[in-house]
């Protein structure tokens, strides 16, 4: 099959005179090459389109695709991830990972998690502070609190100043949130419990849990939190939980129920990385999830996490493929 590959690269936009921090969620060439090297190894004819710019040049020069292995993030807006499928939807062309839908709303922490209420699942109380005179809102929370912006990645945003122990650290760390990011800010209940990473592989009743990481602060660790600084300089400890491990601890096998729950309740496809975080009770909450989640090789959670549970790059890459690659093969039955 002939398939493309649709991304945001970094060395791309660094050259456009963004800081690394603008670009940190975008992908290296490793990414790239890798994705690319392992789908010609399962026998695809591999084309690196890049961006959605050069995807919508490409699509009116007459090019077309079986499918597309779509990683790409998005520039602008809160609906940025959702851009590059919106594209494809217009053209008929499928592809991998979730849909334009479930992109736009899991890019928003707080309608994603007003959808995890209204399915009863269990996240920390919240609400969404859009300009300061909002702050008021706050007293129907209980302090600590915890701050971040409402749309961004990778950690973006989130520093041990998140962590909000009374009003007058709130007003000083959403304003500078609001400055900085021009979004709104999510405010929620701080939980002080264990914190998870959960890798989901499949599609609808097919959905499994594949592995769950515990991410433990050190000495060198900002406090309170797995934030952007303790991400990107790998200051915190993760400790790749065994299967007897995760089985034999309650709280594990409840965050992984609750991560399964949250990747169905909300319709991803394919793949999903979702962040647990217990109360002082040890009961997990659902913090966020990313549906298009990185997949660099040994160093992105989700392909570490599969590789300490059995699965190498090669089996996650056609995992994730499988799908589409069904849906064609389907497709291509009828049309017979």
């Amino acid at each position: 099959m002939k398939v493309g590959i649709t991304y945001d690269l970094i060395d791309d936009y660094l050259a456009q005179g963004m800081s690394p921090l603008e670009a940190v969620e975008f992908d290296s060439p490793i990414t790239i090459n890798a994705i690319k090297n392992t789908l010609e190894s399962l026998g695809h004819n591999v084309d690196c389109i890049g961006n959605a710019i050069a995807l919508m040049k490409r699509l009116l020069d007459g090019d077309r695709w079986d499918f597309v292995f779509n990683i790409a993030e998005g520039l602008h807006g809160l609906g940025r991830e959702a851009q590059v499928p919106a594209i494809l939807d217009v053209y008929n062309i499928p592809y991998t990972f979730s849909d334009t839908v479930v992109l736009a709303l899991t890019l928003n922490k707080a309608i994603t998690k007003r959808v995890i209420c209204d399915f009863g699942l269990k996240t920390p109380n919240f609400k969404t502070i859009e300009k300061i005179a909002d702050l008021a809102q706050l007293n129907s929370l209980t302090f600590p609190l915890f701050a971040k912006p409402i749309g961004e990645g990778t950690g973006k945003g989130v520093t041990q100043d998140s962590y909000l122990p009374n009003i007058q650290a709130a007003e000083k760390t959403i304003k500078n949130l609001l400055t900085q990011y021009h979004q709104p800010v999510l405010v929620e209940e701080y939980l002080p419990g264990r914190e998870f990473t959960i890798a989901i592989l499949g599609t609808g009743t097919e959905a499994k849990v594949i592995g769950t990481t515990e991410i433990f602060l050190t000495s060198n660790s900002e406090k309170y939190a797995y934030t952007y600084l303790n991400k990107v300089e790998n200051l915190v400890k993760e400790v790749y939980l065994s299967q007897s491990e995760r089985r034999a601890d309650k709280e594990v096998w409840l965050a992984e129920d609750l991560a399964l729950q949250a990747h169905k309740a909300l319709n991803c496809r394919d793949v999903s990385r979702v962040d647990i975080r217990s109360d002082a009770n040890g009961v997990p909450h659902f913090i966020e999830i990313n549906a298009i989640p990185g997949i660099r090789p040994e160093y992105s959670d989700l392909p570490l996490i599969t590789k300490h549970n059995g699965l190498s790059y090669q089996e996650l890459i056609a995992e994730i493929i499988k799908r589409v690659e069904n849906l064609l093969i389907i497709n291509q039955a009828q049309t017979v």
